[in-house]
This record gives C-alpha cells, sequence and structure tokens, in this order.
C-alpha cells in the first residue's frame, strides 16, 4: 500500500499530540460517561479529530467511521457496507481514564463489509501491528506467525461482560473449566497481539463493534490464526454488533472452542 508509512506517521503524531499529553493528567471534567460505564475523554475526541482530518488527506472520499462520530450520529455507521475509514480514536478507554495501561488506536479499511487493512498502534511501546489483506500481518514490519502458548490446559480470554445471564453461567460451568483464564485486557489493541504472539491461545467476544474488531480480526487471520463468527463464518464490519466472535491463536484452538460453545445451544 503506498500510504502505509503516511498511516503509521499519523498514528504515532496522534498519540505523541492528542492522547499520551493526558495520560495520567486527566481531571474529572475531561472524562464523560456515554452510558452504561463507557468513559470517553477528551483524548478520544481530539484523537478522532486528528485522525478523520489526516485520513481524509491520505485517501480523500471515503466515508469515516469512528467511535465517537458514530455515538453522536448512530446514520453514521451506514458507512460500514461500502468503502471506508473504521477508527478507534483510542481503544481502552476506560484503561486509558484510570491511568493505567493497555490502549491503543485502532484504523482500518474497509470494502463491502470487509476489512482488507488494518492498523493497531500500542501508545505507550510504540508497537505497530499491520495486516494487508493477502499480505501477511506485521510488527514494526517484521512478519509474524501466529503461535500457540503451548500450555496446558491452554490460555483463554473469556469476555462475559455482554452475554445474557444464562449464556454467562453456562459459559463458566462448561467452557471455563477447559482453559487456564487470563483477565481480559479490556483493550482489543492488546487482546489481538496476545493472540498471535504466544501470550493466549483463545478469546471469545460477544460484542463485535467495527472499530474494535477490523484491524485485529484482519491481522490475526493473516498470521495464521483464526478469528470469526461463532459458526466459522467470517467477521463482517457492517454485521449485528451481537454476532459473537471467536479469536485463536491456530485454527485447532478456533475449532476446539467452536465445538465446545456449539454443545451450549
Amino acid at each position: 500500500m503506498a500510504f502505509h508509512s503516511e498511516v503509521h506517521a499519523l498514528l504515532r503524531k496522534v498519540s505523541e499530540e492528542a492522547i499520551l499529553p493526558h495520560y495520567q493528567s486527566l481531571s474529572a471534567a475531561q472524562i464523560e460517561d456515554k452510558g452504561g460505564n463507557d468513559p470517553v475523554t477528551v483524548a478520544d475526541k481530539k484523537s478522532e479529530e486528528m485522525l478523520r482530518d489526516g485520513l481524509e488527506k491520505i485517501v480523500p472520499d471515503l466515508a469515516f467511521v469512528g467511535e465517537e462520530t458514530t455515538h453522536a450520529d448512530p446514520s453514521t455507521a451506514d458507512g460500514l457496507s461500502g468503502d471506508c475509514w473504521i477508527v478507534d480514536p483510542l481503544d481502552g478507554t476506560r484503561n486509558f481514564a484510570d491511568g493505567r495501561p493497555p490502549f491503543g488506536i485502532i484504523v482500518a479499511m474497509a470494502s463491502g463489509g470487509e476489512a482488507h487493512s488494518g492498523w493497531i498502534y500500542d501508545c505507550l511501546s510504540g508497537r505497530m501491528c499491520t495486516a494487508h489483506r493477502g499480505k501477511g500481518a506485521f510488527v514494526d514490519e517484521e512478519r509474524v506467525t501466529a503461535r500457540e502458548t503451548g500450555d496446558t490446559p491452554p490460555v483463554a480470554a473469556i469476555s462475559l461482560i455482554f452475554m445474557e445471564e444464562a449464556r454467562r453461567e453456562a459459559v463458566k460451568r462448561h467452557i471455563c473449566p477447559h482453559y487456564s483464564l487470563v483477565d481480559i485486557p479490556y483493550c482489543a489493541a492488546e487482546q489481538y497481539p496476545r493472540l498471535a504472539l504466544g501470550e493466549n491461545d483463545v478469546s471469545i467476544f460477544e460484542r463485535t463493534l467495527a472499530w474494535d474488531h477490523a484491524a485485529g480480526v484482519l491481522w490475526l487471520n493473516e498470521a495464521g490464526g483464526k478469528a470469526a463468527r461463532m459458526d466459522g463464518s467470517p467477521y463482517r464490519v457492517d454485521a449485528d454488533i451481537y454476532g459473537g466472535l471467536i479469536g485463536a491463536a491456530s485454527p485447532r484452538q478456533f475449532d476446539l472452542m467452536a465445538e465446545r460453545l456449539a454443545s451450549l445451544d
């Protein structure tokens, strides 16, 4: 992609100018609750503004679907079915607002409901995960291949917070005992890298917002792991946000989790 380095540079600039100056220095007045314990900060808003302006210069005339823009105007999400940028200007806002990691910036390009390019930037470490469909997955320009942890039982980060109560209890009883459970990081920009870099073997997600998952799904699949709907069908950015998703370090780990989840239905 001719503009690949330009997106890299933009994400670093946004992190340095809009996000990190507010890290561990937010006042109460600079944090709002969008509802349901879903915070937004001045850093989220400034980051999205800079990203919108910067991405428009890199590839003009694409629809822009940003988390904060869409919260203010839900009709913005209609752009997900066409050619668009998909942006989470500060993923892991809850962590950021509490003054702790992880948090990052997520950007994807999509066409026809499927992501074809993705960037995941860790603001504190500077780690950049990138992928373009059919061209592999990279961390800081080095190609990576997804690997399992090798642990027995496998390591799982299972998000239960958006599940209905009956399903949550069933997962706790029938799925969780098969895994060594670790905390979820409340940050897709961290959770997807963990699935490819030998830290976690599998994760399940109930809510699948495009700005959280578009880039990560693409990147993990390009690394040779597997991220897909629980029935194995491809993740689409314009689909139901509660369709459920499994991310795994390998197709084998995906299949094992999918079989166990299917047995609950």
